[in-house]
């Protein structure tokens, strides 16, 4: 599997999760999907960093 298609699947997976964790809000959701993100960056720096 390659590096897109795994960040790709992360990505779909946590907006699914935070989605479902706050959804009442539009705050909350904003707020989690801006979390996702975050750990969707970090999680491609450690992979990019194991890599070099």
């Amino acid at each position: 599997m390659s590096f897109t298609r795994i960040s790709a699947a992360a990505i779909i997976g946590l907006a699914l999760l935070s989605l479902a964790g706050c959804g009442n809000t539009i705050r909350g959701v904003g707020r989690d999907l801006g979390n996702a993100v975050d750990a969707t960056q970090d999680a491609g720096r450690s992979v990019a960093n194991s890599v070099k």
